[in-house]
């Protein structure tokens, strides 16, 4: 049900009572103009949360990427969170993972054809997509993790919220998981709810719209996951989930955010799951490798290894891991889906925009 992963600190309320006062300030300093917003003149969609912790970005980027790439030259700028390198880098097919950070490599592998580029500066990241001569013929750029990013105003603000962890219920860091007020809401132009099970039911979509209190201007979709084959790291080939996990002893090895909703996914294939997480965007090190080897030894066969694509992008190169690991270790990749049969209506907000505010409409326009 909506809310079962959220717990507060309650304890830390006079701290975060602190940290909404100096995030207020600096978002009325937007407000009032005296800290200034740049629009550009091609479609910018940002995609993002006001919580700390996973809510699905990445996916849902990947969707808007496989929505537009059929038409639009698309470009993904990212801030590249815990890459080794500093500046503007537009990734190219021998890019390392640790130059770009392991979202923005996931991507440029699935989308070899799509810009993929980072910088903490987005303001200059959009104007190196925009330049001909760094990335000619880009026609439309995604914002990934960006709504808290004032100082560039997208054209669409897409804001993501887990269906486990209403914003509406949840507090300020660090009582909380909230980046801003939940009065930040207010900019988005979309809000999906992330994360919601398949058979959620009508009653649950009003409750939550109505939680929500959204805007009449904003427009509510709801999401679910939806789990692919699992892929060997380091074989060939792809399986069923429905083929493989069954009677297996499963070691689910994350580096995420929020490991919980894929545990609970992946039960319903089979219930013997070993989770072994750790920090999101986690670096393994040696001592990691030694847990892994050791936790998947002591583990009853038949069994294997599951992790995301995100934790494939770090494992994948690393050294250390026992035979035994990497004949186990499969990566499941993940999409996503837009619930209530509004799929069609979502999609044509995105490709309205982008065809009304592209290069050669605004120039027909002229």
């Amino acid at each position: 049900m909506e809310g079962d992963l959220i717990k507060i600190n309650e304890w830390l309320l006079p701290v975060a009572w602190l940290y909404g006062i100096g995030v207020r300030i600096r978002n009325e300093l937007f407000e009032m103009g005296i800290l200034k917003s740049k629009s550009y003149d091609i479609p910018v969609i940002s995609v993002g949360n006001i919580t700390v912790g996973g809510t699905g970005k990445t996916p849902h980027t990947e969707y808007l990427i496989r929505l537009l790439r059929k038409k639009h030259k698309v470009a993904v700028l990212s801030r590249g969170y815990k890459r080794k390198s500093k500046g503007f880098i537009l990734a190219t097919s021998e890019t390392s993972m640790p130059a770009i950070g392991d979202e923005p490599y996931q991507m440029k592998q699935k989308f070899p054809d799509v810009y993929v580029a980072v910088d903490k500066n987005r303001r200059r990241g959009i104007e190196r997509l925009c330049d001909e001569q760094i990335a000619p013929g880009t026609e439309v750029i995604l914002l990934d993790d960006a709504f808290q990013h004032r100082y560039v105003k997208p054209g669409i603000n897409i804001l993501l919220v887990d269906y486990h962890r209403l914003i509406c219920d949840d507090k300020l860091l660090p009582a909380g998981r909230l980046r801003e007020p939940k009065e930040g809401k207010d900019r988005a132009n979309i809000v999906i709810v992330t994360k919601c099970p398949e058979d959620i039911k009508p009653m649950g979509f009003r409750v939550i719209s109505k939680a929500l209190k959204l805007y009449p201007y904003q427009k509510l979709f709801f999401s679910t996951l939806k789990y692919s084959r699992l892929i060997p790291l380091f074989e060939e080939g792809e399986y069923p989930l429905d083929e493989l996990l069954p009677h297996k002893h499963v070691l689910l090895l994350t580096g995420i955010a929020s490991p919980e909703q894929m545990k609970m996914d992946l039960e319903h294939y089979e219930t013997d799951i070993t989770p072994l997480s750790f920090g999101d965007h986690h670096y393994f090190s040696a001592k990691d490798v030694a847990l892994i080897n050791e936790t998947y030894a002591r583990m009853s066969s038949p069994k294997l290894i599951v992790t995301t694509e995100k934790d494939a992008t770090r494992l994948k190169d690393l050294n250390g891991l026992s035979e035994e690991v990497r004949k186990s270790l499969y990566a499941l990749p993940v999409e996503i889906e837009i619930l209530q049969n509004q799929q069609e209506s979502f999609n044509e907000n995105i490709t309205g925009y982008v065809f009304k505010n592209s290069r050669n409409s605004i120039l027909a326009k002229k």
